[in-house]
């Protein structure tokens, strides 16, 4: 779709709300679909849209990719539902891109990063970002069940291609149940991976009691910590305060707040 959105979009950002036609769906699992859109922002690995469908509803979601723009869309109600049932040619209204990114200390770094559920939508962007320039990196991928787990074989798809470069990728799948990986909490397998070595850095997205569990685990080895905070953010420019968070609004200082 060319037209006056796409030229403003190209430019740097969509204040308001733009159609942008759906490229292609591929779907993840029983209930995960991502999205391909015919849309390029300038955007960071770990800035948020807002999508909006007419007359229904608005709601935010992590950027897989910014070129072209692709979104993880779990279907957790109804507005969720109505996007899976959406194909190429329909349109989706976009806004954005919102909220801070994660940032490299610098190069040369061991790095870890921890997805709970579909937060790992985006560490995706981000490991493709750094890959070339960490020294490690190790990604663990969390999930209630092995049906859960998303976004495994895009990682395995990168360390083959990172291992052709002589970069070192590794990536760890846990499940509470014991279905698929290793059997318990994203947690328990980074104070594993945490005691057998040594990192710089944790880059983390997934639900508050996750986060808040990887910041202790970090807090007390001193490692630094850069994590992205799931809210419900309506308006994403700081106005209705939904999204506060100990002080911080995170549509505005988040979603990705550094610690340590």
């Amino acid at each position: 779709m060319s037209n006056f959105f796409d030229r403003s979009a190209q430019s740097g950002a969509l204040s308001l709300p733009a159609p942008f036609e759906i490229l292609s769906v591929e779907t993840d699992n029983y209930r995960t679909k991502t999205f391909t859109l015919d849309l390029n922002l300038n955007a960071l690995p770990g800035q948020f849209v807002m999508a909006w469908l007419p007359r229904f509803d608005e709601k935010p979601f992590s950027l897989v990719a910014s070129d072209p723009v692709t979104l993880m869309v779990t279907a957790v109600g109804p507005f969720t539902n109505l996007l899976h049932g959406m194909g190429p040619g329909d349109l989706i209204w976009i806004r954005g891109p919102f909220g801070t990114s994660f940032r490299l200390p610098g190069p040369g770094l061991r790095a870890t990063f921890v997805g709970g559920g579909y937060g790992v939508a985006p560490l995706l962007w981000l490991a493709r970002a750094w890959r070339r320039q960490l020294e490690e990196l190790t990604v663990i991928i969390g999930a209630g069940e092995g049906a859960d787990l998303l976004y495994v074989d895009r990682f395995n798809a990168l360390r083959r291609e990172a291992k052709s470069n002589a970069t070192r990728i590794e990536v760890l799948t846990c499940t509470e149940d014991g279905s698929a990986g290793s059997r318990g909490l994203v947690t328990d397998l980074l104070s594993n991976s945490l005691n057998c070595g040594e990192t710089d850095l944790l880059c983390a997205c997934g639900p508050h009691g996750m986060l808040t569990a990887i910041d202790s685990l970090g807090e007390e080895r001193n490692i630094a910590r850069q994590l992205s905070w799931e809210a419900y953010m309506r308006c994403a420019i700081g106005i209705c305060g939904s999204c506060e968070l100990n002080g911080s609004v995170l549509c505005l200082d988040g979603p990705v707040l550094e610690h340590g």
